[in-house]
């Protein structure tokens, strides 16, 4: 893929190196050409000294054949202007851009934008850490409101079906492991001893889960 990191802080520099080494064509923005220097030797991809909202500089990092792009800057400004042309005027098809100040990620998410706050992550990951002792987490979605867990299924709960663990709109058994077999269930297929159930969960349910578990 062909991508573009508005942005050569801690985060951009880390996220460029480790995509370069992915194999992807990467190409980093940012207005002081020293930011560059974060990239270290083994960065293969290109990089240009610029504004991240600037069109000419957006033009020379190659935006017109882009696949992708990410925003994240120290700015939250600059993230957006940056990802709304990318996304609007020069229709790159995944655009990324990162937030400080989690009260907008709504906002943006309504213009079609996709959006990672750190904070909102940072506080669902903490709890996650401090109070769901029996939760797996595999993957936090958007910005931190879902969660895809894995559990090994309690004991209350064997023989009983995915139905009775499912809350619309908020906890979805979406796979279930046995013996080493990972399949898609349905609302009726029953719980067996040592079955490893995984979740789509909203990050706010995660004590309604608990309580159906029986972990309380």
């Amino acid at each position: 893929m062909r991508i573009i990191i508005i942005g050569c802080g801690r985060l951009g520099a880390g996220l460029s190196a480790s995509l370069s080494l992915r194999g992807h064509n990467v190409t980093v923005v940012d207005q002081d050409p020293a930011a560059f220097e974060r990239l270290g030797h083994t960065f293969q991809g290109e990089s240009v000294a610029g504004g991240g909202f600037d069109r000419d500089v957006l033009l020379r990092a190659g935006i017109e054949r882009a696949d992708a792009l990410a925003a994240v800057t120290s700015s939250d400004e600059v993230n957006i202007v940056a990802a709304r042309l990318a996304r609007q005027v020069f229709r790159v098809p995944r655009v990324v851009a990162r937030l400080f100040d989690p009260r907008k990620a709504e906002v943006y998410r309504r213009l079609g934008l996709a959006t990672i706050s750190q904070v909102t992550w940072g506080i669902n990951r903490i709890i996650e850490l401090l109070c769901y002792s029996r939760l797996d987490t595999i993957k936090s979605l958007g910005s931190g409101e879902v969660d895809i867990v894995e559990a090994e299924v309690p004991h209350l709960l064997v023989g009983r079906t995915v139905n009775d663990l499912t809350v619309l709109g908020e906890i979805h058994v979406v796979a279930i492991t046995r013996r080493s077999k990972t399949f898609l269930p349905t609302l009726g297929t029953e719980f067996h001893e040592g079955d490893m159930i995984h979740l789509a969960l909203l990050a706010s349910s995660a004590e309604r889960l608990k309580l159906i578990l029986g972990w309380h």
